[in-house]
């Protein structure tokens, strides 16, 4: 979900007001994909590399996200009215205490739901979920001849979704910026220059017809 920092540039607002409306946009997007009847939907948040931006950019953002928690837990989000079952990707441990809590609430509050399944992937980092996989593997002592693509991917963090169809990225930049990584093998690439904050049901809808003709071969010959 990148572009919130330029969106506030343009708009002469701070770049936590910028985070804000950021925020403010996830809900309509995410009823946008569940009307097109996706399934799974993941944002990437906040990643591992996001701790050394200012401290008072990452305060907003983690305010931003105790909020979010805060209305799931108080039953007041649309997300929960609407069948969103909500998961987390990455490490919880480096955020504070009371977030953590709030965090897990709102996954316990949502685990029933199943209109569509809505990851974020916050303190999140493609290399370091391989590595951290790694280690499992090796502390379980998995011998190699047993050790597949998918007895791997049931030690990263997304053993309970499936891969990508698409990938999305806003905001312009042309790269995946440790994101999915592994997961992100076949993924079909979608980048445009509109910013998160402007990223609307009319973009989801762009996004998905330009995935609709794609022809995917998963590295053989396609049927089309």
């Amino acid at each position: 979900m990148d572009g919130n920092g330029r969106w506030a540039k343009r708009q002469n607002l701070s770049r936590n007001e910028g985070h804000r409306k950021g925020a403010e946009n996830i809900p309509r997007v995410v009823e946008a994909f569940a009307q097109y009847q996706v399934k799974y939907l993941t944002l990437f948040a906040f990643s591992s590399e996001n701790w050394d931006r200012p401290p008072t950019e990452v305060g907003e953002i983690l305010s931003l996200l105790g909020e979010a928690a805060d209305r799931e837990v108080e039953g007041l989000a649309e997300f929960h009215k609407k069948g969103v079952k909500l998961l987390h990707l990455g490490e919880l441990q480096r955020l504070p205490p009371e977030i953590q809590e709030k965090a897990r609430k709102a996954i316990d509050l949502t685990s029933a739901n199943d209109r569509i399944t809505l990851s974020i992937a916050f303190d999140y980092g493609g290399r370091q979920e391989v590595i951290k996989a790694v280690k499992k593997i090796l502390e379980q002592k998995i011998s190699p001849p047993i050790l597949t693509p998918e007895l791997f991917s049931s030690f990263l963090y997304t053993q309970h979704i499936p891969d990508p169809d698409l990938i999305i990225r806003t905001g312009g930049e042309l790269r995946l910026s440790n994101f999915l990584l592994w997961q992100g093998a076949y993924s079909e690439l979608y980048f445009t220059p509109v910013l998160w904050p402007d990223f609307s049901p009319a973009e989801v809808k762009k996004a998905l017809l330009t995935y609709q003709d794609r022809k995917r071969g998963f590295g053989k010959l396609s049927e089309h």
